[in-house]
């Protein structure tokens, strides 16, 4: 009875990660449509959000990180796309199209000041990338949230926008930080059996965990998604097109430098994705909700997104492949 049980959740993960492009603006258009009934349940969230947050990180483990932090350089630069470059991108370019609206600008900083998103993990390893890598990343992203996240945000936004610092960095220790080194913890203890023991069958509730806490913040700013105009057409533009660099800008860096291909995969899907419905979290609890705009607009495309990534890099990989066969085959002739 339990083992089918065990196969019947392992089945709906299957199912959800193929699904995984249309959860999150599905679960948008749920909260919208029932603005009511979800609203009560808005303290749930940090809660729910925290059990994803413990359950993804069976994965992680002290020899990964170990690992990576022996030759740090791959991990330094992807830092450095996440907390520099595209937080100051999403500055720039809101400051320029939004001058007057001080939220919305705040909005975009938030949108790249939160770290890496966990289920990055799913399409690293679906393409074949370096799983100990993003696994380094996330986990070290993480745990210095509490002091990146209110950090980037009082250095571009401090002067025009109230923040509150120490209310942000609680809770992203006890909703993110906590629950990671929980996780990462068990997996040492148990020299890695909940991963493969408890894990898979767990994982589907993780995919429903994301609906919900999706849902709920879709509820919370209904009213500016219910009554669209041309500023939210243009913030949806907006965010379409800073996510996209991110992706851009991981893919030109690991050609750049020549980064072979699983660190290249790495690169390009981490730099892109971002742990968004963290982001939602924090700006709905400490923000005024025009803040959650881009936040929630990122929503409705990152994981389409992050397929159109998969493709190109699946592209990439098939001419990188015919380019080595034909490296292999012997020259014939001689030279006269």
């Amino acid at each position: 009875m339990l083992t089918q049980i065990r196969n019947g959740l392992v089945r709906s993960n299957s199912f959800l990660e193929k699904i995984m492009p249309l959860i999150t603006p599905t679960a948008i258009v749920v909260g919208v449509l029932n603005e009511s009934s979800l609203l009560p349940f808005t303290g749930l969230v940090p809660w729910i959000f925290a059990m994803m947050t413990l359950i993804g990180s069976f994965k992680s483990n002290f020899r990964d990180l170990l690992t990576v932090l022996v030759k740090p350089q791959k991990l330094i630069i992807l830092m450095l796309i996440l907390h520099v470059i595209m937080p100051l991108i999403g500055w720039l370019v809101a400051t320029a199209i939004f001058p007057d609206d001080p939220y919305t600008v705040t909005g975009y900083v938030l949108l790249f000041a939160i770290p890496t998103g966990v289920v990055s993990v799913v399409w690293v390893s679906i393409y074949g990338g370096n799983i100990a890598l993003t696994l380094a990343l996330i986990l070290i992203d993480t745990l210095l949230s509490p002091l990146i996240v209110p950090v980037t945000l009082h250095l571009l936004m401090g002067a025009s926008v109230q923040i509150q610092l120490g209310e942000m960095m609680k809770g992203l220790l006890w909703m993110v930080v906590l629950p990671s080194l929980a996780g990462m913890l068990l997996n040492q203890w148990t020299k890695g059996k909940i991963s493969t023991v408890c894990g898979p069958p767990l994982s589907p509730f993780v995919k429903v965990g994301l609906f919900i806490v999706v849902a709920i913040n879709g509820a919370s700013i209904a009213r500016y998604l219910k009554h669209p105009d041309g500023k939210l057409a243009l913030i949806i533009g907006v965010t379409f097109v800073t996510v996209v660099l991110g992706y851009v800008i991981g893919a030109l860096v690991a050609r750049r430098l020549h980064w072979n291909y699983e660190d290249s995969v790495a690169v390009q899907f981490n730099s892109g994705m971002r742990n968004l419905s963290a982001g939602a979290v924090l700006a709905v609890k400490y923000f005024p909700p025009a803040v959650a705009l881009p936040v929630i607009s990122g929503m409705l495309f990152q994981q389409i997104l992050a397929a159109a990534s998969g493709f190109f890099i699946r592209g990439r990989a098939r001419r990188l492949l015919v380019d080595d066969e034909v490296k292999k085959v012997p020259k014939t002739g001689t030279i006269s």
